[in-house]
Order: structure tokens, then C-alpha cells, then sequence
């Protein structure tokens, strides 16, 4: 994925997004992230985001209290095996960015890092990909030398992904038209809202 792409991805999840699950299989790290805006949304289906780093990769998660990372208890070392559900809401999403991977150092007192290298050490990544995580209880780095973005249908690339987000757009303009019949509090809580 380009860089405008990259940046759409920030965009479609931090108005309203929240991360759902956190999937570690050997070498391969997944985060899915749900009320993104992307597509049309359904009331009998979600339209999850996911995104898999691989190839060296590696989690880091950054907190003050030990008990907003429990999840992280569950990984299985001997088989390399976690599948958690969690439920954070999304403060900011960045790609690539050293500077603001340093605001988590002085935000927060402790980290615990997973990663299928033995000498990672998150104060000199050096994957090709990383991608940091803010919520309001904890911050998370994850990344790898692969970087693939999933919906539950498809892989996107930069065209599916501009088509998903525009469908998502044109769906939130329509919204207004009829916003006394339905009711989508991802619409009503947007910055673009003009009721808000």
C-alpha cells in the first residue's frame, strides 16, 4: 500500500474505531478493528478491518497497569498461539513513525514485547513495517517485514481500498437524508456531522 493509503487506513478507523481481537500465530500477528468506515454498513453483519503483519514480527504493548494487557497472560510461548478477544477503543492509528512511538515511552511506565526474534528490542526496530496503536487505556506497536490489510472478503490493495472508503461516504451522506428513520451512532459521533 502507498502512503495516501496508509493514511486513508488512519483515517477510516480513529472517528470511530475499536480494536476486537488479537490473533498471534508463529510468525504472524493479526488485529482486527470493527466500526471502520469502510463499505456499507449492515445491521446484521459487522464490516471488520484486519491487519496482518508477518516476517519477523512482533507486538509491543505499553501501560500502566498490568491488568489492561491480561490478554498478553494467554500467549501460549511453546506454540507461539494467542486468540484473544478485546475490546479498545481507538485513540490514534500512525504507520512508521519513530516520533510518536517515543510519546509511548514517556506515557506510559512499562512495555511487554512478543516476537519471534530473539534479540527484538522495540527501542531499535528495524522491521520494514510497523504500525502504532493508541487507545485510551494502553498503547500498542505491532509490526513485520509484511504488512497486509483484510476485510472479511477480501485483501485490499489501493484501488479496492478508495472504493470501500467512498461507498463508506457516500452511505454517510444518504444517512443525513433519512437520519430520522435510522439510527448509526458512527454517523451521528462523526466530525463531520453537521448536528454535532
Amino acid at each position: 500500500m502507498n502512503v495516501r493509503s496508509l493514511k486513508l487506513i488512519r483515517d477510516v478507523i480513529i472517528n470511530s474505531g475499536k480494536i476486537t481481537s488479537i490473533e498471534i500465530a508463529q510468525d504472524s500477528i493479526y488485529i482486527e478493528f470493527k466500526d471502520v468506515e469502510l463499505g456499507v454498513p449492515k445491521e446484521s453483519e459487522d464490516f471488520p478491518l484486519t491487519v496482518r503483519f508477518a516476517v519477523d514480527s512482533f507486538i509491543t504493548a505499553f501501560y500502566n497497569n498490568i491488568w489492561d494487557i491480561d490478554f498478553l497472560a494467554k500467549y501460549d510461548f511453546k506454540n507461539q498461539l494467542l486468540s484473544e478477544e478485546v475490546y479498545l477503543d481507538v485513540v490514534d492509528v500512525r504507520f512508521i513513525d519513530f516520533e510518536y512511538l517515543n510519546k509511548f515511552f514517556y506515557n506510559f511506565k512499562k512495555e511487554k514485547t512478543i516476537s519471534v526474534v530473539d534479540d527484538f528490542s522495540i527501542h531499535n526496530i528495524r522491521n520494514d513495517f510497523f504500525m502504532l496503536i493508541e487507545t485510551k487505556e494502553i498503547a500498542i506497536a505491532v509490526g513485520g517485514d509484511q504488512m497486509d490489510f483484510f476485510t472479511k472478503y477480501e485483501k485490499l490493495d489501493d484501488a479496492s481500498l478508495r472504493e470501500l472508503s467512498n461507498e463508506w461516504m457516500l452511505y454517510f451522506l444518504k444517512y443525513h437524508l433519512k437520519r430520522n428513520l435510522i439510527k448509526n451512532p458512527m454517523c451521528e459521533n462523526h466530525p463531520l456531522n453537521p448536528k454535532k
